[in-house]
C-alpha cells in the first residue's frame, strides 16, 4: 500500500468515527449559536449546556462509534468508558483523545474475544462478556488519565502555539497550501473535525468565536473552481454537470463533488490554494469566526454558526474565496486545448475506473447500494439522484445508500468511488463492485443504467416474443453429482496460517484431478484480492476468474481445522476449496450454501471426526 493510500485510508477511518455524529455537532453548534453571550438570542440558562455538550457528549460519541468500528457493540461500552479518563484527565477538550481511546478499546475487546472464544468454560460466557468488558474499560481509562490524556493535551498546546505563531505573522493563510490538497484527497472531514476543531474548541472557550472552525468548511473555493467549469470548460459533460454541482456544493455541503473536477486537470489545485488562503486573510483582518463547526460545509451551516455581528464580513470572506477561485481556474479552463481536455477527462476515467460495468445476469427485485466513507453525503445524493432516474424503468430495483464498512448483505451492486474500492469488496464480498469518480455524470453510470434497463427490455421481449424451442439443457450439478469421496474430507487438520491453509486446500484439489498446479497461487491470490471468508467460520478459497484454464473438472474438497485458521481477526474451521470449469461453481456455491445453512449441522462439522458422517451431509 502506498503512502498515499495509506494516508487517505487512515483520514477516511477518522472520518468514519466523526460523521455518524454530525447531528451532535450539529445540535451543540446552533445551541452555542443561539444562546451564548454572542450569540443571536443570549440566554444564561441554556448557555450552561453547551460546555457539557463539548467537553463529554462530543468525544463520548465519537469514542463509541470508533470503538464500535473495531470493536462492535461490546467494544462501544468499553470505548465510552475509556475515553472518560481522558476527559477528566484534561481541561481540553478530548476529541483527538476519543479518536484514540475509542478504536484502541475496541480492538483491545475484539483480541480478548478471539482468545476467550476457546477458552471460556460452557456456562460463563455472560459472566465472562461482561466482566471482561468492564475491566478492559476501567484499565484504559486508568491509561487514558494517566498517558493519553497528558499526550494529547501537549499535542493540543503544541498545535495551538503554532497557530498563535501564524496568526502574529499573518501568516495563517499559508494552512491553505496544505488544507486544500489535503481536501482533494478525501481528508476534509478529518482535517476538520479531527484537528481544526479542537483548537477552535479552546478558542472559541475564550473568545466566543473561533477562526479556525472557518478554514477547511468554506464552500467559497470550491465554488470558484465549479462556476469555471460552467463557463469555460472545454469538456461538454464536465461543463453541463458543473451547475448541479455548484448547488450540491454550495447549499448541500457536500464538498467531495468538486474535487473530481480539480482531479482531472489537477494543475487547477492553484484555485481553491489562493481563494482559501485570501480568505483566512481576511478573516484575519477582520476578526471573524464562528462559535461552532460548519458541517456540513454548505453555505447555510457556514452563515448559521457566525456570530450576528460578522455576519457581513463572513459572507464577504465567502464571496472573496470564491471570486479569487474562479479568477484563477477561468483562465486555466480557457487555455486547455479542446483535444488536452478530452485526453485529460479520458485518463481520469481510465485511472477511477470509469469503463463500463458489467452487471450480474439476475438483477431481478435486486438492491443497488451507493456507498460512501459514513453514507450520509455523496452517497446519498447518488442514491437518490440513480433511483429517481431508474425507478420508471426498472420498479423492482431497491436503490439505497450505506457507508462503505456497513454495506446490507443482500446487496447485489455496490457503487463506489475508486478511493474505496477495496473497502467495498471487504464488507460485501457477495456483490459486484461499480467503481465510479462523479456522483453526478460519470460513464459508469450511464453503464449500469444501460445494462440494467437492457436487462428490463430483454425480460420484456422474453415474455411478450414467441421464442425458438431451445433443446433440453443438461442437469446443472449438484454437490452429489461432484462426486466427493472420502479421499476428499480431511478431518482434524493442526492450524496453520491462513496462505498455508488455501495452498493446503488447492493441493487436495491437484491430487483430485480437478485442477493444475497454477490454480493454488491463483487461490491464494484471489484472497488478497479479496477475503474468501464467508463468516460463520467458513472459508470458500477458489481462483481467480484468470485461472479458468487451470481447472480440468467441476470439483469440491472439504479441509477441517477444529481450532480454526486466523482469517482477518476471525476464525475458519472448514475450508471448501472449489474448482468449476464454465460458470458450474455459481451452481456449487449455491448448492454449498444449502448444505451448511442448518447451523446445528455446520456446528457440529467443525469438529466432527467422522469423515463418513461428513460425507453424507455434504452428499
Amino acid at each position: 500500500m502506498s503512502i498515499k493510500e495509506s494516508v487517505s485510508r487512515f483520514g477516511k477511518f477518522l472520518s468514519s468515527m466523526v460523521m455518524p455524529n454530525i447531528g451532535a455537532f450539529i445540535a451543540w453548534g446552533f445551541l452555542a449559536a443561539l444562546f451564548i453571550a454572542s450569540g443571536w438570542i443570549p440566554n444564561e440558562q441554556l448557555a450552561q449546556i453547551s460546555d457539557p455538550m463539548l467537553k463529554y457528549l462530543l468525544p463520548i460519541m465519537i469514542a463509541g462509534q470508533g470503538s464500535y468500528i473495531t470493536g462492535g457493540d461490546r467494544g462501544r461500552v468499553a470505548g465510552v468508558i475509556a475515553v472518560m479518563g481522558c476527559i477528566v484527565g484534561s481541561d481540553y477538550t478530548m476529541l483527538m483523545g476519543a479518536m484514540v481511546m475509542g478504536p484502541l478499546a475496541g480492538l483491545c475487546v475484539r483480541r480478548f474475544d478471539l482468545w476467550a472464544h476457546d477458552h471460556t468454560p460452557g456456562g460463563f460466557e455472560m459472566l465472562v462478556d461482561n466482566f471482561s468488558v468492564g475491566i478492559i474499560g476501567l484499565l484504559l481509562t486508568i491509561v487514558g488519565y494517566y498517558a493519553a490524556a497528558p499526550v494529547m493535551e501537549t499535542i493540543l498546546v503544541v498545535l495551538s502555539a503554532g497557530v498563535a505563531v501564524l496568526v502574529n505573522h499573518g501568516l495563517l493563510p499559508l494552512l491553505a497550501v496544505f488544507i486544500e490538497p489535503a481536501k482533494i484527497l478525501f481528508l476534509n472531514n478529518a482535517i476538520n473535525h479531527g484537528i481544526l476543531s479542537p483548537i477552535g474548541a479552546e478558542q472559541a472557550a475564550t473568545m466566543g468565536r473561533s477562526i479556525m472552525y472557518m478554514l477547511e468548511s468554506n464552500p467559497g473555493p470550491g465554488v470558484g473552481v465549479l462556476l469555471a467549469y460552467c463557463l469555460f470548460s472545454r469538456d461538454v459533460k464536465a461543463r453541463q454537470s458543473a451547475p448541479g454541482a455548484v448547488v450540491i456544493h454550495f447549499f448541500g455541503g457536500i464538498h467531495e463533488i468538486y474535487f473530481p473536477y480539480v482531479l482531472s486537470n489537477p494543475k487547477l489545485i492553484v484555485a481553491p490554494i489562493a481563494g482559501s488562503a485570501a480568505a483566512i486573510a481576511w478573516f484575519s483582518m477582520t476578526g471573524c469566526g464562528l462559535v461552532a463547526p460548519a458541517s456540513p460545509g454548505s453555505i447555510i451551516a457556514y452563515l448559521s454558526m457566525t456570530p450576528a455581528a460578522y455576519m457581513l464580513p463572513t459572507v464577504a470572506g465567502v464571496a472573496i474565496s470564491a471570486g479569487v477561485s474562479f479568477l484563477i481556474a477561468a483562465p486555466m479552463l480557457r487555455a486547455t486545448a479542446p483535444a488536452a481536455a478530452d485526453e485529460a477527462a479520458e485518463d481520469l476515467r481510465a485511472q477511477l475506473g470509469t469503463a463500463e460495468a458489467v452487471v450480474i445476469s439476475n438483477t431481478e427485485d435486486a438492491k443497488i447500494v451507493f456507498a460512501c466513507d459514513a453514507g450520509m453525503g455523496s452517497s446519498a445524493m447518488g442514491a437518490t439522484r440513480f433511483r429517481n432516474r431508474i425507478k420508471a424503468v426498472r420498479p423492482d430495483l431497491t436503490v439505497e445508500h450505506s457507508s462503505v464498512d456497513t454495506v446490507p448483505a443482500d446487496a447485489a451492486i455496490v457503487v463506489c468511488q475508486r478511493i474505496l474500492s477495496e473497502r467495498a469488496r471487504s464488507s460485501a464480498p457477495q456483490a459486484q463492485i461499480v467503481v465510479i469518480d462523479n456522483f453526478l455524470d460519470d460513464p459508469a453510470l450511464d453503464s449500469l443504467y444501460g445494462a440494467l434497463t437492457e436487462l428490463s427490455h430483454a425480460s420484456e421481449l422474453m415474455e411478450t416474443q414467441p421464442v425458438a424451442p431451445e433443446p433440453e439443457p443438461e442437469p446443472e450439478p449438484d454437490l452429489g453429482s461432484l462426486a466427493i469421496t472420502l479421499d476428499s474430507i480431511h478431518l482434524g487438520l493442526p492450524s496453520v496460517d491462513r496462505e498455508s491453509a488455501i495452498r493446503a486446500t488447492g493441493r487436495v484439489l491437484v491430487e483430485k484431478g480437478c485442477v493444475d498446479e497454477a490454480y493454488i497461487d491463483a487461490m491464494v491470490e484471489r484472497d488478497e484480492l479479496t477475503s474468501v471468508y464467508m463468516g460463520m467460520g467458513v472459508a470458500i478459497p477458489h481462483g481467480t476468474g484468470e485461472a479458468k484454464e487451470s481447472v480440468k473438472e467441476t470439483g469440491v474438497v472439504v479441509l477441517q481445522y477444529p481450532d480454526g485458521v486466523e482469517w482477518g481477526g476471525e476464525k475458519a474451521h472448514l475450508l471448501f476449496g472449489i474448482a468449476g470449469k464454465g460458470d458450474e461453481h455459481l451452481t456449487v456455491l449455491s448448492n454449498l450454501v444449502n448444505v451448511i445453512s442448518d447451523e446445528a449441522v455446520l456446528e457440529k462439522m467443525k469438529v466432527c471426526d467422522d469423515p463418513e458422517w461428513m460425507l453424507e451431509q455434504l452428499s
